[in-house]
């Protein structure tokens, strides 16, 4: 059984099959989001914790790095490689180097997926948890 306490809890109401809703709180989690898929035979409920600061911070500054921006650029969790004048071999270069950094290995498939800053954040944070203790040490 899991339990999460909260200062505030906001529900809106779907508006489409997949809407999400987001949980905020003050943690180590940043957020939480929630999403109802229907597929024709069952409901359910998917719940995925986005990154911690920490982690969006060391991915925009690999970015910022892999992309030659200035310091002085402002990245978001929500900024997308695209819009920073990525292409896809810069979007390769910044998978190495974010492979590099957290001692990883990103699969191509979930590579090809990484669209943002957030994205890629997520998913460090999820194949870290996921390797074995010895590795992780």
């Amino acid at each position: 059984m899991a339990s999460l306490s909260t200062t505030s809890l906001t529900f809106k109401a779907p508006t489409t099959r997949a809407s999400q809703q987001v949980l905020r709180k003050a943690s180590s989690i940043q957020s939480i989001s929630f999403g109802r898929f229907q597929s024709s035979k069952s409901l359910r409920l998917q719940i995925c914790c986005a990154a911690k600061a920490e982690t969006v911070q060391k991915v925009s500054d690999i970015v910022k790095e892999q992309l030659a921006l200035s310091a002085d650029t402002a990245l978001t969790a929500e900024s997308k490689f695209s819009a920073l004048g990525a292409d896809s071999l810069d979007t390769v270069e910044i998978v190495m180097a974010l492979e590099e950094k957290f001692n990883i290995s990103v699969e191509e498939a979930d590579a090809q997926n990484i669209t943002t800053i957030q994205e890629a954040a997520d998913l460090i944070e999820d194949l870290v948890q996921k390797k074995p203790a010895a590795e992780a040490a």
